[in-house]
């Protein structure tokens, strides 16, 4: 209650987490109005994906933000903080400056796997 901004995080390993995604949106648009929203698919380092990004559609039907990350890899970690804070303060020209003390990834993310699902992601975005 009270919510400025929100991330919505499901697990692309997981379908059952994406088909609650209608359910997370709904209760917190019920306690948080016109708050901004970004939608996450985490867990994009895995291989056996369950949920693929053209199966992700939900944030087109809701006008959300999406980003596909990986929380153990810093795969794209930092976009959805820096997305809300941008709209929290209204000046899209925000960005980070200093680096975030990270612990190292635990995985190494293929060079190959990033590309593609950089070039993937560009359909996904809004």
């Amino acid at each position: 209650i009270h919510g400025q901004c929100a991330i919505i995080m499901f697990d692309v390993t997981s379908r059952l987490t994406y088909k609650n995604v209608p359910t997370w949106h709904r209760d917190l648009c019920r306690v948080c109005e016109n708050i901004p929203i970004v939608l996450c698919g985490n867990k994009v380092d895995v291989k056996n994906r369950q949920v693929k990004a053209k199966q992700v559609t939900f944030h087109r039907k809701k006008n959300l933000q999406y980003y596909e990350i990986s929380a153990k890899s810093n795969y794209n970690f930092e976009k959805p903080f820096l997305y809300l804070a941008r709209k929290l303060a209204g000046d899209p020209n925000i960005h980070f400056v200093e680096a975030v003390a990270l612990k190292p990834p635990e995985v190494t993310f293929d060079l190959a796997m990033q590309q593609h699902l950089n070039s993937n992601a560009d359909c996904l975005l809004m």
